[in-house]
């Protein structure tokens, strides 16, 4: 008798474990289906990997979230989080007071300067003055492209938008337009390419504008995720403490990423 009560028991707890992994909630983790190197860019298997893929990943592990990647064009990446078609956002995405009006985000995960790349044929500096009658290359649906139009609109010759950098990267390598703004890390990345190294040369960091760049990049989430937000910060925390997060970084780069 007792062993019949076992073995019921035991049969019940199993199923009932199966169900709970059955039930697992899996999170949805958006990245911008734009490749955005070395932060996230699919293999020739169509994997999609980085530096950020990796943190998300780890975030992810820490927080014991059942994970996976999944690309959303840029443009409709914030749409996508709030009609639930991902859960988070780590998409090299700019803490910014325009942004919380609409989602939220949880503490920033990294931040670098900005800057401008421009063509080694021109003499400029990454300001108003120093960029007046060029063709500057923005990508869209960026605090780039924010602050480019709050800056330089009133000295550029033409401000042109991208739908991803890769695009406005070409055009300068092609001389289609003088300059870009973007993320230093991503910029770098493409000047030490050849086609980079051919044509082009970073001109420097523009000056700070917190209220446009703001303070770093956060995992976006839906506005009252209360409790993904709190598993989102401990994990930043956890991966940093447990050197986890420069165990990544180390693989990619040769300085801080978390920043100041």
């Amino acid at each position: 008798m007792m062993k019949t009560l076992l073995k019921s028991t035991v049969a019940a707890f199993v199923i009932l474990a199966g169900l709970g992994v059955a039930n697992a909630e899996t999170i949805k983790v958006g990245i911008a289906a734009e490749p955005y190197p070395p932060f996230a860019s699919p293999d020739a298997s169509g994997k999609w990997q980085g530096w950020e893929v990796d943190i998300a990943m780890a975030l992810c592990e820490e927080a014991k979230l059942d994970c996976v990647i999944t690309p959303v064009s840029w443009d409709g990446i914030i749409p996508a989080l709030t009609t639930k078609k991902i859960d988070i956002i780590t998409a090299s995405m700019s803490i910014t007071a325009e942004r919380e009006k609409t989602i939220d985000f949880s503490d920033k995960y990294y931040n670098t300067p900005t800057v401008i790349l421009g063509s080694k044929d021109i003499k400029m500096e990454p300001t108003p003055e120093g960029l007046k009658d060029r063709i500057i290359g923005v990508q869209v649906s960026t605090v780039h492209q924010v602050y480019v139009k709050k800056h330089f609109a009133g000295t550029a010759a033409e401000i042109k938008e991208y739908q991803t950098q890769d695009e406005a990267n070409q055009d300068l390598a092609a001389g289609r337009i003088d300059a870009t703004q973007a993320d230093a890390l991503a910029l770098e990345t493409f000047a030490a390419t050849d086609a980079g190294k051919a044509c082009c040369e970073i001109k420097g960091k523009v000056a700070d504008d917190l209220e446009v760049l703001g303070p770093g990049v956060g995992v976006g989430l839906r506005k009252g995720d209360t409790a993904l937000k709190e598993k989102m910060n401990a994990a930043i925390k956890g991966i940093r403490a447990n050197g986890k997060y420069d165990e990544i970084s180390k693989k990619y780069f040769n300085f801080d990423m978390y920043g100041g």
